[in-house]
Parts: C-alpha cells; sequence; structure tokens
C-alpha cells in the first residue's frame, strides 16, 4: 500500500464529470477517480474547512465514529474492476467496511485519517506526472502542478484508463 495525499477535486470536461485527484506520497504518480457531484462538494467542502449550516452525510458519520468511541485509522483503496474503484475503511478496532473511494475519502478528510492505495492500482490507472527539479514544494509550485494537471485531463477521457 502506498499513500496518497487528495490534491482535490477537478471537473473533467467536456462531459463536466468531477474527478478527485490523489498524489502518490513520495512518488510521482497521480490517481485520476471519477465521481458523483455530491461526494465531489463534500470533498471540496471538508478540504476547504467549510462547515454548512447543517452536518452533511459524512459529518454525521464522522461524529457517529467518535461517540461511539473508535477512530478511523485508514482508508484503502483496494480494487479496480472494470473501471469500478473500491474502498475499504479500517477502525481501530480492526473492523473493515467496504465504501466507496468518494464516501471514504470525504471521511477520510473530515477525521485526519491517512488514505492509502494498493501498488497495483497505481501500477494500472496512476498517471505519471514527473515532480519539478526541487523537493520544496511551495504554493507557487503546487498551483503550477495542478494547472499542468489540469491541462492533462482536458485532453483525455475515462476510456483511456480502460486496460480491458
Amino acid at each position: 500500500m502506498r499513500e496518497v495525499d487528495v490534491i482535490g477535486v477537478r471537473v473533467e470536461m467536456p462531459s463536466s464529470q468531477p474527478i478527485v485527484l490523489l498524489r502518490e506520497v513520495g512518488g510521482e504518480r497521480y490517481l485520476p477517480i471519477w465521481i458523483g457531484a455530491a461526494e465531489a462538494s463534500a470533498i471540496a467542502f471538508a478540504q476547504q474547512g467549510m462547515e454548512p449550516p447543517r452536518p452533511l452525510t459524512h459529518d454525521i458519520f464522522a461524529e457517529v465514529i467518535r461517540v461511539l468511541g473508535h477512530t478511523l485509522t485508514q482508508v484503502r483503496i483496494v480494487n479496480l474492476t472494470d473501471g469500478v474503484f473500491e474502498a475499504i475503511l479500517v477502525f481501530d478496532d480492526k473492523t473493515e467496511i467496504s465504501a466507496r473511494p468518494s464516501d471514504s475519502i470525504a471521511l477520510a478528510l473530515r477525521t485526519g485519517t491517512p488514505v492509502f492505495c494498493a501498488e497495483e492500482i497505481l501500477a494500472e490507472a496512476g498517471v505519471p506526472v514527473p515532480e519539478s527539479e526541487t523537493d520544496e514544494v511551495d504554493e507557487v509550485e503546487e498551483e503550477e502542478e495542478v494547472e499542468r494537471f489540469r491541462e492533462f485531463l482536458d485532453q483525455i477521457s475515462p476510456e483511456d484508463f480502460d486496460k480491458s
């Protein structure tokens, strides 16, 4: 398993399909996962620290976990079958629950839980984007990196990742 950072949510054009973009920690692969609009909003809200007037489903679930005295220890993206990703929520008592990656990522962002991806999935669906010359990433470089990836996303479609 490789840890991944949640870079953010983007919209793939011309289909206007939301994508959550993950980046391999210490590597150069990015993993785009096509998701629904509601999940894209939930992820974006969490990343921006926005608190809705009433809790969203992911907020409620995070609170239920906390109130029951548990913690979410890991989110694992474990499978990719026919273009559909699968994730597992791993709790402090070793309980594992199957879930969609988009919901899992939204929950991980709310609980400060690390996200991991199986090496096989990164090998199959990961997109290499070379790191910049320097290891020190500042805000300007990060925005340039995101812009390069947006340009890349404008040129691809979900079918480009179908290896069958």
